[in-house]
């Protein structure tokens, strides 16, 4: 089975055709493991590879987009959702709440509805690329369209 055919890969292509039809899943020669692995894959800045990370509070979950030469920072995140009990969630987490598993986490397709903050230095590439074994093509502006943007240092 290729990569293409499975579900949860299907279900990202999805939601980005959905966004805009001109936007494709492509197949990396070789898997990465970073997001300099992944960058040096697609020739382009690590910047410009979109860490998509999942955080727990007491009563919900948030997706931070993050750029991969930046860290997400816990005491931001809280203070940007007002919340003291943040934390990574877990990998059962990960998978229930979004349908992928860690380390392949899409920013879109998700199996349930998920708040999404995005770290605002995104806004510096024109592409955008994203996962360990695909890339998301020519992301345009969707950045700057999602209204929390999370500025980390």
């Amino acid at each position: 089975m290729s990569l293409l055919d499975k579900e949860p890969v299907k279900r990202a292509e999805k939601s980005l055709k959905n966004f805009d039809q001109s936007l494709e899943v492509i197949v990396l020669d070789k898997s990465a493991r970073t997001a300099q692995d992944a960058a040096t894959a697609l020739d382009c800045n690590v910047g410009a590879i979109v860490k998509s990370l999942l955080f727990k509070t007491n009563d919900s979950f948030i997706l931070c987009l993050v750029a991969g030469d930046k860290r997400a920072s816990l005491n931001k995140i809280k203070k940007i959702i007002n919340k003291k009990d943040v934390s990574m969630a877990n990998p059962e987490d990960v998978k229930s709440q979004t349908g992928y598993t860690i380390g392949g986490v899409s920013p879109i397709g998700h199996l349930k509805q998920i708040e999404i903050i995005i770290d605002n230095t995104l806004e510096r590439f024109n592409k955008l690329f994203q996962g360990r074994e695909f890339r998301i093509k020519e992301l345009r502006d969707q950045v700057k369209e999602l209204k929390l943007k999370l500025d980390l240092k």
